[in-house]
């Protein structure tokens, strides 16, 4: 009997089920994720030709917080950190330290949440390569250790006798490999996919980090950054 014509028919057939369950978790995550790299890069792209083509670190503000994508996020974190309530404030010593150390953590936390962001979905797949194998080898055991006693039983080792529910055991590891496989593939590629954009974020953080350094750590506000920059003070203070 087939080992796919019922799911509760034997422990080898739950257990292909199962498995079968988790190939169609990664390829609906693979897809799901191709999606989103794809839209953030887009995003960021476009991000990217707006801002640097900005005639100054103020002037992008409002570009940073009109536009979606990674990037324009973290410009707005950095935005929000160093942004002057009054534009005559002194711009003493202690001043451009606070703002300095305040750009640096908003930068750096907002990056982090970006890699979260992107790192969604991708444990499960890893869990999925990574255990497949070992379910698959799992059924294939107990088809075995089922085959022996219907041998056992019928009181014949012949050939048609052990190869057939053998054979049909060792299905189930067959199925568990190409499941793992597949989801081995796609985290691997993923993780690279979020890495790359994870420098990218870096580097853009770094250049803007050099653009704020050139104004002393301070822009003037702008009305999209004023709502950022009070949501921008209490994470701060939990990172302390």
């Amino acid at each position: 009997m087939s080992l796919l014509a019922s799911p509760l028919e034997s422990v080898e057939s739950a257990v292909i089920w199962l498995l079968v369950g988790f190939s169609i978790v990664t390829w609906g995550l693979a897809l799901i994720k191709v999606v989103q790299f794809v839209r953030l890069k887009n995003q960021d792209k476009r991000f990217h030709q707006q801002f640097w083509a900005a005639s100054s670190l103020d002037s992008a503000a409002e570009i940073s917080h009109e536009l979606p994508g990674p990037a324009a996020r973290v410009a707005q974190s950095g935005y929000a950190a160093i942004a002057v309530g009054e534009p005559g404030h002194a711009n003493d010593l202690s001043q451009s330290i606070n703002h300095q150390d305040r750009l640096e953590r908003a930068l750096r936390q907002q990056i982090v949440r970006e890699r979260r962001s992107l790192e969604t979905g991708l444990a499960v797949v890893a869990s999925i390569g990574s255990t497949s194998p070992f379910i698959g080898l799992f059924g294939t055991v107990w088809g075995i250790m089922e085959a022996l006693k219907g041998i056992s039983a019928a009181g014949s080792a012949s050939l048609e006798t052990v190869a057939g529910p053998i054979g049909a055991a060792l299905v189930a590891t067959g199925v568990g490999i190409a499941v793992a496989v597949p989801a081995v593939l796609v985290y691997n590629y993923f993780l690279r996919r979020l890495k790359l954009t994870a420098a990218d974020l870096d580097d853009f953080a770094h250049d803007f980090y050099s653009l704020a350094q050139k104004s002393a750590f301070r822009v003037l506000v702008h009305p999209a950054v004023q709502k950022a920059q009070a949501g921008f003070t209490q994470p701060v203070k939990e990172a302390s």
